[in-house]
C-alpha cells in the first residue's frame, strides 16, 4: 500500500509539473530566480545560515581561560589534536553567495534595490571569510562561483592581507548600500549591523597585527582607525542605546532571557519560536549534571569583578580566603546576573550553586530562564544576541586606547556608562594600574586604561563567544594554561552554608559518608581531579592533574588532512605538520 501511495503521489506531481510548466529546483535558471525584489529577498534569506546558531554562541567560550568544565579540550593537550580531527573547511555557503552576486544584476528593479541586496550578500561573504581567517589564517579567496573544471578549485591559499582587504571592501560596500532603517526585530541585516560587525572585524585584525609581530602583518593602525570609525558611526547614529529600563539589578539579564530581542541595545539576534519548534538548550546545558560541558567560572576571573563602590575586590587582604557568601556580596550587579549567587531563587525556591553541576562554585545562569521546566530538554526560546551595542562601545574604547588617543570623554561614553548600568557608583577615570589584572592576565601591559577596558570587555561579554578570539588577538593564548581555581573551602568534612540562610548545604569530603545528612550536597575531593590548595582546606583546584599546553602555532587550526589530500597546492599551517 505504501508503494502504491508513493507511485500515485509521484504521478500527481508529474502531472502538476506539466500543467504549470514547473522546473525542478535544481534546474531553476537565473532568468526565473532573479526577477523581482521578492526574488532577491527570498534568495538572500538563505544567507542567514552563515550566522552562528544559539547553541554555537552559548558554547563558544567553553574553551577559554575563565571557564572550567568536565574535561579539557583535546586542542590544549600535548599531541592530542591534529589535522585528522580538524574541521571547518567548508565552502558551500560561499558558493551560494557568489552565485547571487553574479546574477543579481538580472533583476528588474532599481540600482538602489540591487545594491541593497548586493550589500547583504557581501556582508555575509565578509562574515564567512572572517570566520575562515580566524580559524585557519591564510585561505583561498574566491570571488566567483567555481565549476568542477575551474583551475582555481585547486589553487593555493591567498595571503591574509589580500583576503582581509577583500573582507573590508565587502563591509564598506555593505555599510554604504544596505538600508539604514533600524530593524525592531533585530533579525535582519541593516547598515547598522554591517557597521557594528565592521568594528568587530577591524578591532580583531588591528590588535592581532599589533601584538602578533611575528606574523609580519602591516597596517595595524589603519585597521584600528577603521574600527573606531565604524563604532563611532553606530554611536552617532542614535539608533541604539544601553538598555536600562529594568534597573541595575535586572537590565543586563533581560538582554539574555527575553523571548524577543531587547532592540534598544540588541543589534542582531538569534530568535526562537515555540510554534515553529525553533529552540536552543541553554537551560539544559547550564543545569544538567550529565548533559553539556558543565562549565563554571574560575575564581581567578570572578575576582576581577569590582565592588559596587568601584574599588577592587582584590585590594582586600583576605580576598583569597573569603567564604562564597562574603566574597560575592556587594559586587558589580552583573555578577548576580551572570552566575548563581548564594541567595538566588527560582520560581520562589532557593537555588544556590548546584554542586552536582558546578566544579568551582561559580555556576553560570546568564542564558538560562527561570522556569525549571526548561532544565531537562532543548526547548529554550529566549533570544540570544549576536551583536549588541555594548560590544560596539567596547570596540570603540579599545581601538581608541590602542591608538593612544583615548580620553576622559571616551571613558564616560563607554566603560563608565557600562559600569553605571551595573550599579557601580564610582566610575572615575583610572589613574593606577591594577596589580592583580597585570600579574594574572596581562604582565606586559602597563597602560592602566587599557587594562580596565580589557577587564570591562571580559565581564560585559562573558559567555557570548568573544573570549577565545580576544586571547588570540592579544597574543595571550598562554592564559589557556591557567589553573582552574574554584571557591575557598575552609575545611574538609565540615558542612558549609553556601546559600547564606544559616543552614549548611555543602560538604567537601574525601569520600561520601555512609550516613549522609539531609539537604547536604557532597563534593568529593579525590586528590586527583579535585584538590584543595592547602591539602585539607584552601581554594578548589579542578583538573590540575591534566597538563594543558599552548604554543603560538595554535593561534590557527590545522587544515583538515582530507583537504590537503584533495588539493596538493594547499600547505599545512606551520607547526601542525
Amino acid at each position: 500500500m505504501k508503494k502504491l501511495l508513493i507511485i500515485l503521489t509521484m504521478g500527481l506531481l508529474a502531472s502538476c509539473s506539466k500543467l504549470f510548466d514547473l522546473q525542478p529546483i535544481d534546474k531553476l535558471n537565473p532568468e526565473d530566480a532573479f526577477r523581482t525584489e521578492q526574488d532577491l529577498r527570498l534568495y538572500t534569506n538563505s544567507f542567514y545560515l552563515v550566522l552562528p546558531s544559539a547553541e554555537e554562541i552559548i558554547r563558544e567560550d567553553v574553551m577559554s581561560d575563565y571557564l572550567a568544565g568536565r574535561n579539557v579540550n583535546p586542542f590544549l593537550l600535548d599531541g592530542a589534536f591534529n589535522a585528522n580531527q580538524s574541521s571547518g573547511w567548508n565552502w558551500g555557503n560561499l558558493r551560494n553567495i557568489n552565485f547571487f552576486l553574479e546574477h543579481v544584476g538580472r533583476a528588474e528593479v532599481s540600482d538602489a534595490v540591487k545594491n541593497h541586496y548586493r550589500g547583504i550578500a557581501r556582508f555575509f561573504r565578509a562574515w564567512f571569510y572572517f570566520d575562515k581567517v580566524k580559524r585557519f589564517g591564510d585561505v583561498p579567496w574566491y570571488g566567483h562561483t567555481l565549476n568542477t573544471d575551474d583551475p582555481d578549485l585547486y589553487k593555493p591559499r591567498d595571503p591574509r592581507q589580500l583576503v582581509m582587504d577583500s573582507v573590508l571592501a565587502d563591509l564598506n560596500f555593505a555599510v554604504q548600500h544596505i538600508s539604514n532603517q533600524k530593524d525592531p526585530s533585530a533579525t535582519q541585516v541593516t547598515s547598522w549591523v554591517a557597521q557594528a560587525f565592521k568594528s568587530r572585524v577591524c578591532l580583531f585584525e588591528g590588535t592581532l597585527r599589533k601584538y602578533r609581530t611575528d606574523l609580519e602583518l602591516s597596517d595595524a593602525d589603519h585597521w584600528l582607525d577603521e574600527a573606531v570609525n565604524a563604532a563611532q558611526a553606530v554611536m552617532d547614529g542614535g539608533a541604539y542605546i544601553l538598555y536600562t529600563n529594568a534597573g541595575e539589578q535586572a537590565s543586563y539579564r533581560q538582554l539574555f532571557v527575553s523571548d524577543r530581542p531587547v532592540s534598544d541595545e540588541v543589534i542582531l539576534s538569534w530568535v526562537g519560536d515555540r510554534s515553529l519548534r525553533i529552540f536552543h538548550d541553554a537551560n539544559w546545558a547550564y543545569t544538567s549534571a550529565s548533559y553539556g560541558s558543565r562549565v563554571s567560572f574560575t575564581k581567578t576571573f570572578i575576582n576581577t569583578y569590582l565592588k559596587l563602590d568601584g574599588t577592587r575586590f582584590t585590594d582586600e587582604e583576605d580576598y583569597g580566603t573569603q567564604l562564597l557568601t562574603q566574597e560575592l556580596a556587594g559586587r558589580d550587579r552583573r555578577l548576580a546576573q551572570t552566575i548563581r549567587m548564594p541567595s538566588y531563587t527560582r520560581e520562589g525556591t532557593p537555588a544556590p550553586p548546584d554542586f552536582t553541576y558546578t566544579y568551582t562554585g561559580y555556576q553560570p545562569l546568564k542564558f538560562t530562564v527561570e522556569a525549571r521546566s526548561a532544565d531537562g530538554r532543548a526547548e529554550n526560546i529566549n533570544a540570544i544576541p549576536i551583536i549588541r551595542y555594548a560590544e560596539v562601545l567596547l570596540n570603540y574604547a579599545e581601538a581608541r586606547a590602542e591608538r593612544g588617543v583615548f580620553n576622559t570623554n571616551d571613558w564616560e561614553m563607554t566603560v563608565a556608562a557600562l559600569r553605571r548600568r551595573a550599579g557601580i557608583t564610582n566610575v572615575s577615570y583610572p589613574q593606577t594600574i591594577d596589580p592583580y589584572l597585570q600579574t594574572n592576565y596581562f604582565p606586559g601591559l602597563n597602560d592602566a586604561v587599557l587594562l580596565e577596558i580589557r577587564r570591562e570587555r571580559a565581564i560585559e561579554l562573558a559567555l557570548e563567544g568573544f573570549r577565545y578570539p580576544d586571547l588570540i588577538r592579544w597574543n595571550r593564548g598562554k592564559l589557556l594554561e591557567m589553573p582552574y581555581e574554584g571557591m575557598y573551602v575552609p575545611a574538609l568534612d565540615i558542612p558549609v552554608d553556601i546559600s547564606g540562610d544559616g543552614r549548611p548545604d555543602v560538604a567537601f569530603v574525601n569520600e561520601v559518608p555512609r550516613e549522609t545528612q539531609p539537604g547536604i550536597q557532597y563534593y568529593v575531593i579525590d586528590g586527583t581531579q579535585s584538590r584543595l590548595t592547602e591539602g585539607d582546606r584552601g581554594r578548589l583546584l579542578w583538573l590540575n592533574n591534566i597538563r594543558r599546553v599552548w604554543e603560538n602555532y595554535k593561534f590557527v587550526y590545522p587544515i583538515p588532512y582530507n583537504e590537503l589530500v584533495r588539493n596538493p597546492n594547499l600547505e599545512q599551517n606551520e607547526g601542525w605538520n
